[in-house]
């Protein structure tokens, strides 16, 4: 299918209630919505990285540290923790009720998913946390928390082990992005009776965009993760900055981190299409 060609009309989706709380259904949209603003930050620190024009490869906690130093910064951050929390909080609600699968039997893929978000959950509610230490001038945004927590891990009992699956499952995690981008599945989760053609037309051409430059990240830090197990060696590791500073430093490393950042901008506008058209069921 081209993207000039007409979406398909129905794809088959999940019975789904709307949301009964409110409140929780803005908190999820706010979330959506700062989570896009930090990945769009990354991606544009990431493309000033690659044209040498000022900006730098770094995560999330990072993004953060970025707004807080613009004008009304600590107000800006304080309405992303917000959203963050709001985000987490969804996440959290997802894992226990699981909304969006309302009426299916459980199965392995429906426990894995679960997993999934409650992992997301954590993550992005530590996020929260670290906004919190960013407005409060007690931390700085840019540390890698991936080889903390990895080193940390491989000075315990099997922490190699430990090490090397999460490894694989960062991996698989990122191939599921890709193959998620190349399905265009994340379609069904749009109201796409609130949305016009070409409102449809861009949520798939930014979601396949950046769904794929994520998950090529998320691949990346599986990687280094699992070599720091193979080698005992935590300081291997990397976060997403990490992964996006050793995107830079190949052959065609600029391109290669230029059209990677390009895509986390993509995403970034993505989340602000799912904050406004997503279903937040319940």
């Amino acid at each position: 299918m081209t993207l000039r060609e007409p979406l398909p009309e129905k794809i088959k989706q999940p019975v789904r209630q709307e949301i009964s709380y409110p409140w929780v259904e803005r908190l999820a949209r706010l979330g959506y919505a700062a989570k896009g603003l930090v990945y769009f930050i990354v991606g544009l620190l990431a493309a000033q990285a690659a044209s040498s024009s000022g900006g730098k490869t770094t995560g999330t906690s990072g993004a953060l540290e970025t707004i807080v130093t613009q004008p009304f910064g600590k107000f800006l951050l304080s309405i992303v923790t917000l959203g963050l929390i709001g985000y987490a909080l969804w996440r959290f609600v997802q894992t226990i009720l699981d909304p969006e699968h309302s009426g299916e039997e459980m199965n392995g893929k429906r426990i894995i998913k679960r997993l999934g978000y409650a992992f997301s959950a954590i993550a992005y509610f530590s996020l929260a946390v670290t906004s919190i230490k960013i407005i409060m001038g007690s931390s700085s945004g840019d540390s890698d928390s991936v080889e903390d927590w990895t080193i940390y891990f491989l000075h315990q009992p099997f922490g190699r082990w430990l090490v090397l699956l999460l490894g694989l499952t960062v991996i698989g995690v990122g191939i599921s992005y890709l193959y998620e981008a190349y399905t265009g599945k994340f379609r069904s989760y749009f109201k796409l009776y609130q949305m016009s053609q070409t409102e449809q037309i861009w949520a798939m051409r930014l979601g396949r965009f950046g769904i794929a430059a994520r998950g090529l990240v998320f691949g990346i830090i599986g990687i280094f993760m699992m070599l720091a197990a193979i080698q005992l060696d935590g300081t291997q590791a990397r976060g997403f900055g990490g992964a996006l500073a050793a995107l830079e430093q190949q052959p065609f490393g600029p391109w290669i981190l230029g059209i990677v950042a390009f895509g986390l901008i993509a995403y970034g506008m993505y989340c602000v299409i799912e904050a406004r058209y997503r279903h937040i069921t319940n």
